[in-house]
């Protein structure tokens, strides 16, 4: 795939970069092993300060970055914006807690014979971040605030289509006054991520993307005994029960499945809805998703823009053709907008079976997939028989349904009358074929620390045997 900058909004291409070469990639990583053994010596606070500024040039910085990245991957202007403030919320959210984060955890000393006794979190170095188009600042930076806050130094390979984001990353950070090569963006295809991993300076990687995107880098990482997380797909299950507040169930409904224009991988795909209310939700959706305003991202009053790439449309299409082929109903929309770009109306489909593409797959597009069910055990067997386990909701104000729910759902995250979202103060990954480890919180910056114990005698006069009987029996 060709390194540019192409308009999703008119298919127009407007401007190119060349593949680093591999002397140019050997040099990046040179430079961040380099700047590592005197980055992980600054202090926590020191970094804080760093994040802190950061997010101030954020700031001072919104409104072109927001226009940035609607130019390059499509999603709406007030979309971008609020990603923006996401990003400097994450930013401010590690330069706050990160220092306390970071302070020796203590253990019980006297019970393992030492006079003190605790874990500390150090870095582990270079980490290689290969970060997807879809939010293309959130997804770096929520990588890029607890590693570096941690000490660690992060190469950056952002996806081939919002290059000029990827290179303001990078600015961002040294305009910030982090130290140099701490940050750095390597503008290189897919094909050259795996020389990087297997780079004995770079020690931990970190990937959201696709489940083969994700395969790939788990091989490699494996077979060099390196640390990854990985967040890969999702096709969360919408659930709604007759206790629901069906109006806003169906509102939220719509902003989960459409927002990012249907791109992102904790999106409501899936929506499993009670047979007693199924009729009138299907109505409610269906009113609301018709009413959405399809158009120019960069407008004010736009909600939902054109899909990032002429391929993306292409698959979605190809859903939902399959779909009505195996007997699902187009409810509302189900075809391409009739203008320049890549746009696709938002659409229901209803009567869809686990054989059809657009239930078994993840749809990235604004394409929701419903099915009617007899209980809350039918709508969690069905959602969990699926290979991800990303995100989930529930709708409901039964209080055994909610707890049955958080207790049954395969998924890393569980939400209850409301939209999955992600928070700097709230864990972030899945489980099964979504992906392994933790992104944001704590959790998130322990990924790539050393959790170091330490274990202090007391004086040689005070000693006995405590300690020597312990480690004969490890």
């Amino acid at each position: 795939m060709a390194i540019a900058t192409i308009n999703p909004a008119t298919g127009e291409t407007l401007q190119t970069f060349e593949p680093l070469s591999d002397d140019a990639v050997e040099e990046r990583i040179a430079r961040a092993a380099a700047a590592f053994g005197s980055y992980r010596l600054t202090s926590p606070r020191q970094r804080a300060g760093w994040l802190r500024a950061a997010a101030d040039v954020l700031d001072a910085d919104a409104k072109s970055v927001a226009e940035l990245m609607t130019t390059e991957m499509g999603k709406t202007l007030a979309s971008a914006q609020a990603e923006v403030g996401k990003c400097a919320k994450g930013l401010r959210y590690y330069a706050e807690h990160g220092e306390q984060m970071l302070q020796p955890q203590p253990a019980d000393a006297a019970a393992v014979g030492a006079t003190e006794a605790y874990v500390v979190h150090q870095p582990l170095g270079v980490v290689l971040a290969v970060m997807p188009w879809n939010f293309p600042m959130w997804q770096a930076i929520r990588f890029a605030a607890p590693a570096l806050m941690a000490g660690n130094v992060g190469l950056l390979k952002h996806a081939s289509n919002v290059p000029q984001t990827a290179l303001y990353l990078e600015e961002l950070f040294r305009k910030a006054g982090f130290p140099d090569d701490v940050f750095q963006t390597l503008l290189i295809g897919s094909g050259a991520v795996e020389r990087v991993l297997r780079d004995d300076r770079v020690v931990a990687a970190t990937l959201t993307g696709s489940n083969a995107a994700g395969q790939a880098v788990a091989t490699v990482a494996g077979d060099a005994l390196k640390k990854t997380v990985l967040e890969l797909g999702g096709s969360d299950p919408f659930i709604v029960m007759p206790s629901a507040d069906l109006d806003r169930a169906a509102e939220v409904a719509v902003t989960a499945r459409c927002q990012n224009n249907g791109q992102s991988c904790i999106a409501a795909k899936r929506f499993f809805v009670h047979a007693d209310v199924a009729e009138e939700f299907t109505r409610l959706f269906a009113e609301k998703l018709a009413a959405l305003t399809v158009g120019d991202p960069m407008d004010e009053g736009t909600q939902v823009g054109p899909l990032a790439t002429e391929s993306g449309v292409e698959e979605v299409e190809g859903y939902v053709r399959d779909a009505v082929e195996k007997g699902a109903t187009v409810v509302v929309g189900g075809k391409r907008v009739d203008r320049p770009g890549w746009f696709y109306e938002p659409t229901l489909v209803t009567d869809v079976t686990p054989e059809m593409g657009i239930w078994s797959e993840e749809v990235f597009g604004p394409v929701a997939a419903l099915h009617t069910v007899a209980d809350l055990d039918e709508a969690i067997r069905l959602a969990n028989e699926h290979v991800y386990g990303l995100g989930s909701n529930l709708w409901s104000e039964d209080q055994g349904e909610r707890l049955r729910f958080i207790r049954d759902i395969q998924s890393g995250m569980a939400f209850v009358n409301g939209m999955t979202t992600s928070y700097p103060e709230l864990p972030f990954g899945g489980v099964k074929q979504s992906g392994y480890g933790r992104e944001l919180t704590e959790l998130g910056m322990y990924e790539f620390c050393n959790a170091k114990t330490v274990w202090i005698g007391p004086p040689s006069s005070q000693q006995g045997e405590g300690n020597t009987a312990a480690a004969a029996s490890e």
